[in-house]
């Protein structure tokens, strides 16, 4: 859901995934996280699916859509 309401307002995302690339479920764990999805949006993480969340951590990094 993350991909996709990103995608509906043209913001470009980087997606790694944890169940096929080891790195990247270290570099989750280091977070302090377990779960999926995490958006990591400048110094913000967002865990779930949270389109308020989203928004406001978007709208802090100056990103708009």
């Amino acid at each position: 859901m993350v991909k996709v309401y990103l995608s509906r307002k043209d913001i470009p995302f980087t997606e790694s995934n944890v169940s096929l690339d080891r790195e990247s479920l270290t570099d989750l764990v280091k977070m302090g996280y377990r779960t999926t999805p995490v958006t990591v949006i400048g110094d913000q993480k967002v865990v779930g699916f949270s389109p308020s969340k989203l928004e406001e951590a978007l709208l802090a990094e100056g990103i708009t859509a």
